[in-house]
């Protein structure tokens, strides 16, 4: 048991390091120069990158904080397929998937080589979902695009996504783990979305290719 403990704590350490890469902040620090967390929302995710660095630069941080939250549970899921004894009990391995991608999604909002700061964990638990069921994946990234397509105000879709999945979840009888995975994370996302919930009750928050007031 301490042995299956110790190897599933390990898991986690590394989903958290692996989702504290600070793509964004290197991306400002390497490609202009400048700490992005003293520009726009003072985020590190890819909308704010967008905005303060430049659009290849934020499509680059988008696909790597993806794969930072996929390849987390990636990890657990090959653990499993090729391990020749069972270190780790069959029926750990939901739960292990559950709370590495949490460990995925703190990590990058709060990194731990940026004195725990980060962005909103919204790319990275999208990465998470593909891996975890891609048809959730894809619904929670249609009710983004929709919402994205019609008020062009990447909070609002980010927080619209953070709802959907609890419901295609339900709608695609997910495992509990996984109902659990989603009600966590969304309502961490959404959390991590108060300052955007302010703006946007202010009539403030800013369009996609707007400005954002600074440090907010």
């Amino acid at each position: 048991m301490m042995n299956s403990i110790i190897v599933g704590g390990l898991f986690v350490i590394v989903a958290y390091l692996l989702g504290s890469i600070p793509t964004g902040y290197l991306a400002g620090r390497y490609l202009k120069g400048i700490d992005i967390r003293e520009y726009g929302s003072g985020g590190t995710g890819a909308t704010n990158v967008l905005r303060s660095v430049g659009k290849e630069a934020a499509i680059a941080v988008l696909i790597i904080d993806l794969l930072k939250g996929a390849v987390a549970i990636l990890l657990v899921k090959l653990f499993y397929y090729y391990a020749s004894i069972e270190i780790v009990p069959a029926s750990w391995q939901p739960w292990l998937i559950v709370v590495s991608a949490l460990a995925a999604l703190i990590g990058h909002s709060k990194s731990i080589w940026l004195q725990f700061t980060g962005g909103k964990s919204v790319a990275t638990a999208l990465g998470v979902l593909l891996v975890m069921n891609p048809l959730v994946a894809l619904g929670t990234l249609s009710a983004f695009g929709i919402m994205l397509a019609i008020s062009r105000i990447v909070s609002l879709s980010s927080i619209t996504g953070a709802i959907a999945v609890n419901l295609i979840m339900i709608l695609l009888h997910q495992p509990i783990p996984y109902l659990v995975f989603s009600a966590i994370a969304g309502i961490y996302v959404i959390i991590r979305h108060t300052s955007n919930i302010q703006r946007l009750m202010a009539g403030t928050e800013p369009k996609l290719g707007q400005t954002v007031p600074e440090n907010n």
